[in-house]
């Protein structure tokens, strides 16, 4: 993983890429190759075949992963030659940066064991922080389920989120931030 010290030195910032169906594994093994810095979040999935039950790992957002690059510089050029690469995930005026915490966040819960799934992405609820347990630190937006509350944690570029279970005791409220 790169400091934020470095990236702010090289002028590098995360970007989400939009890749082809089914082909973010080896879009990240070029990108390797290349040397780009990237991030593939992968979770373990369970399949089942006709003869046998398997567990594989899956991309966790199908169709992107996230590269830490200058968009000015000439490794915007080296991702989007790439095979399977579609694009850089942006709007009109070019490609939209990803903040380094949301990233962050997904690899916090990605890491720490503790169970989560992929949910619909939700711009409503409260803004809440994890303060005690494996996921301290990580901001998200709560979600009530009919037994069990969830935490949101989102990338608001993509419109993919992870919902983690989590205690409400567990949670303090973020202030509102008005537009």
């Amino acid at each position: 993983m790169y400091s934020a010290a470095e990236t702010h030195s090289t002028g590098a910032r995360w970007y989400a890429v939009w890749t082809r169906s089914r082909q973010e594994k080896s879009t990240a093994a070029l990108l390797e190759t290349l040397q780009v810095p990237h991030y593939l979040p992968l979770k373990s999935e369970a399949r089942k075949w006709s003869d046998r039950k398997q567990s594989v790992m899956v991309p966790l957002f199908s169709g992107y992963l996230f590269v830490n690059i200058n968009a000015e510089g000439d490794s915007k050029l080296q991702v989007l030659k790439a095979p399977g690469v579609v694009g850089l995930v942006g709007n009109s005026s070019g490609p939209a940066p990803i903040p380094a915490e949301q990233v962050e966040q997904i690899r916090t819960v990605v890491n720490s064991g503790v169970e989560y799934s992929n949910c619909d992405y939700f711009e409503e609820g409260d803004r809440v922080r994890v303060i005690r347990g494996a996921l301290t630190g990580v901001q998200g937006t709560l979600l009530y389920g009919k037994s069990q509350s969830r935490l949101n944690v989102s990338i608001d570029m993509i419109q993919h989120s992870l919902a983690v279970i989590v205690s409400r005791n567990d949670l303090e409220l973020l202030p509102t931030i008005k537009g």
